[in-house]
């Protein structure tokens, strides 16, 4: 490593931890990246290099997961040499009302978000976990929070309350929106690749195995599909998306328990549940089963009618962007969607679609379409540095 300086940045999952880690130079650049899967089982670890090389592997024999954490700190250690590890930046997927920049890790900061768990109990003591054994291993390194509710906190109320007595509204039921880091990186790059653009109405498409829409207009979110969690707005890999708030209710009279609810809902739905196949897009895509198209068809409309619907929040509509696993690398799916927008004057180019270019629009097209891989770790990075710096010169 050329820098005496490095970050890293953290994605904790229920059963996986991403990571990345950043030399600091005169800009953020990535030296090592990978994963460490099946966390509450048998952890397997592998990095790689910027370029994808292998740098490592190994499966590890324990589910211990400080044990795990200090097998990742020793490849950083050794990875960076005679430099140091300066931060760690983790994203954390719920940041309530208060919470809406970047923050410090404090143990004031940590008691704020054990309290947070009842309104995201799935994923947030995934999140805080290892900003805690962190804590215990290496008490000295500062930490960053960066919270993907927070790029949604400049919604109106009409985009972000419920219809529900005010009392709930006052205790925390409200939209949030997430993916807010990915929404957050894409408008920086549009900032930069099309400015005129980034200052318009635009929809990015964050589709992944999770997935999600945002209206932004001038760089702000308005409105957002998923809401006080992650289970809402489209269809995903195992998740139902937007539902009938009935169908909890007849599931709960038929004698399921909230445990198998929610296990149906997260885990057993969307994709998966209705191919009976897969929540593998590639698997979907690949296959001959009419239950493969069925889901494909149902996703597909699912995104489509969610676009036209943020375009009416935005008042109309400039660009769309389409960013994540399957909005950056299934051109097919972008055809099928935007084929159900043509009467909003969306025009594709057949083949930069097929082609994955950056810019798939036609020449005709009344609205721009382009495609922009996103990054939300090294968001995590830019802001980890940020509250470190500030904090250093305060």
């Amino acid at each position: 490593m050329s820098s005496d300086r490095a970050i890293l940045a953290l994605n904790a999952g229920s059963s996986s931890l991403k990571f990345a880690l950043f030399e600091i130079g005169a800009s953020l650049d990535l030296t090592a990246k990978g994963e460490i899967e099946n966390l509450d089982a048998s952890p397997h670890f592998v990095a790689y290099d910027a370029r994808g090389a292998k740098l490592a592997e190994t499966h590890g024999a324990t589910s211990e997961f400080a044990a795990t954490l200090g097998h990742l700190l020793k490849f950083v250690d050794e990875h960076l040499g005679a430099a140091r590890l300066y931060a760690v930046g983790h994203r954390v997927v719920h940041g309530g009302v208060a919470h809406v920049a970047p923050e410090r890790v404090t143990p004031a900061l940590l008691s704020a978000l054990d309290a947070l768990v009842a309104l995201d109990p799935l994923h947030l003591p995934h999140n805080i976990a290892p900003i805690r054994a962190l804590a215990s291993a290496r008490p000295e390194l500062a930490q960053v929070a960066c919270f993907d509710t927070a790029f949604h906190h400049t919604m109106p109320r009409e985009a972000s309350h419920f219809a529900l007595p005010r009392a709930l509204t006052e205790a925390g039921v409200r939209r949030y929106g997430f993916h807010g880091l990915s929404y957050e990186f894409i408008v920086e790059r549009l900032k930069s690749s099309a400015p005129a653009l980034a200052e318009g109405r635009v929809v990015v498409a964050h589709l992944g195995s999770g997935a999600s829409l945002c209206a932004i207009r001038n760089g702000v979110s308005v409105a957002t599909t998923m809401s006080f969690s992650p289970l809402d707005g489209l269809m995903m890999a195992t998740r139902c998306g937007a539902l009938d708030a009935a169908v909890v209710l007849y599931l709960a009279r038929a004698g399921n328990t909230l445990a198998e609810i929610e296990d149906l809902l997260y885990r057993r739905s969307g994709l998966l549940g209705v191919s009976g196949i897969s929540g593998d897009m590639r698997v979907l895509i690949a296959s001959k089963d009419p239950r493969a198209r069925e889901a494909l068809d149902l996703f597909n409309y699912r995104a489509a009618i969610e676009i036209a619907s943020l375009a009416g929040a935005l008042g109309g509509l400039d660009g769309l962007v389409f960013t994540a696993g399957i909005g950056e690398r299934a051109p097919s799916i972008r055809a099928e969607i935007c084929a159900r927008l043509g009467w909003l004057g969306l025009r594709l180019d057949l083949s930069a679609n097929v082609g994955n270019a950056k810019r798939i629009g036609a020449p005709d097209s009344q609205i721009d379409v382009r495609v922009i891989a996103t990054d939300e770790e090294q968001m995590i990075a830019r802001h980890t540095l940020a509250v470190t710096n500030e904090a250093a010169t305060a």
